[in-house]
């Protein structure tokens, strides 16, 4: 949270790919301080190193590099040792569950791909000193920076080579392929890496969603530069937009989830109905309709902003018998509208003031109505006549 009371999010913008040395150069070139992140990686106990940043341009767009400097040479480490290097260290606890998390992302990566268990994984690159301090430094600083929510952009898929220690490998790496199952991603005509295994695994364990640019109000922009120039005439950059989370009128463009269920009980409905809302769904329909062979069945419809509708989608394989889900965008159009409370002669309750073109129109909240109904024991009716015959100037805003 800022000083402001208002939480901070920030957008990972990966529109060169990511890799964990890019995502942290962002951070420190968005303010994180070198002495601090030193003071915080030396809580892990790793042998001695030293932490220098640079500033270089790409595209005539000044972007930070950092630049780890040991003396001695470290070997792979298992994910085994890592996660007791992490667990005992003196770091703050938000920060080692994260951290853990994106470990524990690379480690189930790893041994689907090598049929191994995930103890037995050895992380080469991976386990480095400079991949560890890049996951350990992201998160850090993430903390640091008291950003409390992490959106990215869908990302770019190359195709070509790569040579590692166990050969050469087809690009999107097999470990990244793994990693960013059910991620928004896109294909580009780039023969080299964009994403590295540690870049996929901090966004995918430490981001809320996927998707378009979220809306806030900017305070900071941060750019991490990568080690190689890319191909073509394209940066090879990250970056990292940081601002407080804004409130804005609701999106025009939104995704329709739907779904026929024949063999499911709609007892259930109202308890999908609190999952969906809870995870951001706008709107939830249950239709009739009649199934091949004349069956009765019901027709599912989610509308959702498209950045919350992975969840949710999940949500419903989850909690239905659907096997297949059908999603599209559409565009919509929306009154504007306030919450806010009126007067009744039973006390306040809450209602929606819109904006039709005929002019202000209150509408009661029901279930606020239903309370005020039952402690008063009176009909719904009459707390729903109240508050139409209030008049839109009688309506009060919600403060935020």
């Amino acid at each position: 949270m800022s000083a402001t009371g208002q939480p901070l999010i920030a957008y990972a913008d990966c529109f060169s790919g990511v890799s964990g040395d890019m995502f942290l150069g962002a951070l420190i070139d968005a303010g994180l301080g070198l002495e601090e992140l030193q003071a915080e990686l030396g809580k892990l106990r790793l042998e001695k190193f030293t932490l220098q940043s640079f500033k270089q341009q790409d595209h005539a767009i000044s972007a930070t590099r950092l630049e780890i400097q040991t003396d001695k040479s470290d070997g792979a480490r298992t994910w085994k040792d890592i996660r007791a290097l992490i667990e005992h260290s003196e770091l703050h606890g938000a920060i080692k569950e994260k951290s853990l998390r994106v470990f524990t992302c690379l480690a189930e990566a790893e041994a689907k791909i090598h049929g191994c268990p995930a103890d037995a994984v050895h992380f080469h690159e991976i386990g480095g000193l400079d991949s560890i301090i890049d996951i350990l430094g992201s998160v850090i600083g993430l903390h640091s920076l008291g950003i409390e929510q992490l959106i990215t952009s869908p990302l770019p898929m190359p195709r070509g080579w790569i040579r590692c220690d166990h050969g050469l490998l087809p690009l999107p790496a097999p470990a990244v392929c793994e990693i960013l199952k059910d991620v928004p991603v896109y294909g580009v005509t780039i023969d080299q890496e964009l994403v590295t295994p540690t870049g996929a695994a901090l966004v995918k364990s430490l981001s809320r969603d996927f998707g378009d640019f979220p809306a806030m109000k900017i305070l900071q922009t941060g750019y991490g530069a990568g080690s190689r120039k890319l191909d073509g005439d394209r940066p090879n950059l990250f970056r990292l937009i940081i601002g407080h989370a804004r409130q804005v009128p609701e999106r025009q463009e939104v995704e329709i989830i739907e779904t026929n269920l024949d063999d499911w009980s709609p007892e259930c409905y109202p308890h999908l109905c609190q999952q969906l809302f809870s995870l951001g769904a706008l709107d939830v329909s249950l239709t009739p309709i009649h199934m091949k062979k004349g069956r009765p069945g019901f027709m599912l419809q989610v509308i959702t902003d498209p950045g919350r509708s992975l969840k949710i989608k999940h949500t419903i394989l989850s909690e239905t018998t659907a096997i297949g889900l059908r999603f599209r965008h559409e565009k919509r159009m929306t009154l504007p509208r306030k919450t806010g409370s009126v007067k009744t002669p039973w006390g306040p309750v809450q209602a929606k003031r819109v904006e039709t073109p005929a002019g202000s129109v209150l509408y009661p909240e029901y279930e606020d109505c239903r309370r005020l109904a039952l402690e008063n024991q009176i009909p719904l009716k009459d707390v729903y006549a109240a508050v139409n015959s209030c008049s839109p100037e009688a309506f009060v805003e919600s403060e935020e």
